[in-house]
């Protein structure tokens, strides 16, 4: 079949190249779409009756977390290829190399031990002590939401900050994905990209940021349906691991595992093998608490 509508993509990868900095597309999406989902937890979390602040030192671990996880999965990936050879690049982030699930799983991890230790028994005895008075922590810590009520408010911001990042994606052309014949597909022209000379190909991480911003959608209309909490969060992930997992079949991914498939596909299919049984055991719809103007009024 002919290429009826290819898109041609003509944008240096990189914002800025200036004087030894170099600022990239990718690396400025990803920026905003970190900014944006914390901006939109705050605020969601604020009108859930959340502490504001509570909310943001939350987010801070959230995104030490998911450092580490984007960079260890990607690590593991690549270690045949890369790493065995030279260890030293594993802590050379800034030259690239992440992985979106480990962001995820990292970010999770991170945010959920902060929220049980900021909220353990002991940690208030500690600080609630008039020994202490002198370091200005004479006082209780207020306790911080749970992990699974914050979880459920943060996971339609994850998936459109996971598109907005994936707009980078769209203008550099690292992410390279299979040819096509379909009546659509797109072009990289400029000589910087990483996609440049390819023949048209599918839109992969268009498709995924097409899908992000539908799931999240869905999680929108479901927010006050499922319970109990972190059924919410349960469903963002169970969600995008499947869309993830097929899309990855157009996707051209250097290392590839059991049955061919990718490190994407079989963390994915990890993830859906735990949060799909969850959600048939755990969750159910419940009607929608009747909100007041007072409550939608609420920032």
């Amino acid at each position: 079949m002919d290429i009826l509508a290819t898109i041609s993509i003509p944008f240096d990868p990189d914002l800025i190249r200036t004087a030894g900095f170099i600022l990239s597309w990718h690396g400025f999406f990803t920026f905003v779409a970190v900014a944006v989902a914390v901006y939109l937890t705050w605020r969601w979390g604020r009108r859930d009756g959340l502490d504001g602040d509570a909310i943001l030192s939350v987010s801070t671990w959230c995104i030490i977390g998911g450092i580490v996880g984007a960079r260890v999965l990607h690590v593991i990936d690549f270690w045949d290829d890369i790493y065995q050879y030279d260890p030293v690049r594993i802590i050379q982030f800034w030259n690239g190399g992440i992985a979106i699930f480990g962001a995820y799983l990292g970010g999770f991890a991170g945010g959920a031990t902060y929220i049980t230790v900021r909220n353990a028994y002991w940690l208030q005895r500690v600080c609630d002590n008039a020994a202490l008075r002198w370091t200005g922590m004479h006082r209780p810590f207020p306790q911080i939401p749970s992990v699974a009520h914050l979880a459920d408010i943060a996971s339609p911001p994850l998936l459109i900050a996971l598109a907005i990042g994936r707009i980078g994606d769209v203008i550099n052309g690292e992410h390279w994905s299979s040819f096509t014949n379909l009546p659509w597909g797109w072009v990289y022209t400029d000589p910087d990209s990483f996609g440049y000379g390819r023949p048209a190909s599918h839109p992969a991480v268009a498709y995924e940021l097409i899908f992000c911003l539908a799931w999240a959608g869905v999680l929108w209309l479901l927010r006050d349906r499922i319970q109990p909490r972190g059924m919410l969060f349960a469903l963002f992930f169970a969600g995008y691991s499947a869309g993830r997992f097929f899309i990855s079949f157009v996707r051209e991914e250097q290392n590839t595992y059991v049955f061919g498939f990718n490190e994407a596909q079989l963390v994915a299919l990890v993830i859906m093998l735990v949060t799909v049984p969850l959600l048939i055991y755990r969750a159910r719809l419940v009607r929608p608490p009747a909100r007041t103007e007072g409550s939608r009024d609420r920032n």
